[in-house]
């Protein structure tokens, strides 16, 4: 029925908003409109996004995270007939990710007919080993019902580990049989395509505003572009 996309990391701040956001404009620039849900109870980041169909979820009674209300976001998308696209903070992360195995989520969802991929971060630089450990437990903690979307982002140094690539390190051998896509997210010049980009998520504008923007530079517009095909190319490879 549908594919259901689930955007998990324990590390914050590593581009997991951004990859729900880019994931939605891809799936609605080819005819697939998706249903977004926002889970983060701090900063809502997609849910900013005015041109994206975000449907926010609330977790918060008083202080505490209720995992019951992750019942709201099941209801929501046992009925879909489209795409799914759920976006979770850190501060929510270890309540969703316990939510979905103790309830047996994964597999409920396959019974439904619905096919559920787990997209997540791995960047290079100080987070590389809280991020590589992340999808490694994500991994062995989901049932074989799922597959993982592995999204490489080096804004802060190259994927890479004593020399090795992700696709040379242990944590991806062992487990590619598991994995489904690896995207590469760009190596941006900071002071051009860089800047253009950050501009972009911190306005939470989609590409296809800014691309329509005529306040914007022709070149400015011209590397969102270029950051856009190369994004969405990647994407169409593997079939998401």
């Amino acid at each position: 029925m549908a594919k259901i996309h689930f955007v998990l990391q324990g590390k914050g701040g590593v581009g997991k908003s951004m990859i729900a956001a880019v994931l939605a404009q891809y799936l609605t620039e080819h005819d697939r409109q998706p249903m977004c849900i926002d889970t983060d109870p701090v900063n809502a980041t997609l849910a900013g996004y005015t041109a994206l169909p975000v449907r926010r979820i609330e977790l918060m009674e008083g202080d505490e995270i209720n995992p019951r209300k992750f019942d709201a976001m099941v209801e929501l998308i046992a009925p879909a007939q489209a795409d799914v696209i759920v976006d979770n903070g850190a501060a929510s992360f270890v309540p969703l990710a316990s939510y979905l195995i103790s309830n047996q989520v994964p597999v409920l969802f396959q019974d439904m007919g619905h096919e559920l991929i787990v997209h997540t971060v791995i960047t290079g630089g100080q987070a590389l080993q809280d991020t590589m450990t992340g999808f490694v437990n994500l991994v062995e903690q989901f049932p074989a019902e799922c597959q993982f979307a592995v999204w490489l982002n080096p804004y802060w140094g190259a994927v890479e580990f004593e020399g090795k690539t992700f696709e040379q390190m242990r944590a991806y051998t062992a487990n590619k049989d598991r994995v489904s896509a690896i995207i590469h997210i760009p190596t941006l010049k900071a002071e051009t395509y860089g800047r253009d980009l950050e501009d972009l998520l911190r306005t939470r504008r989609t590409f296809a505003e800014a691309l329509d923007d005529p306040d914007l530079t022709i070149m400015t517009r011209q590397r969102l572009r270029i950051v856009q095909r190369q994004i969405f190319e990647q994407l169409n490879s593997v079939r998401m």
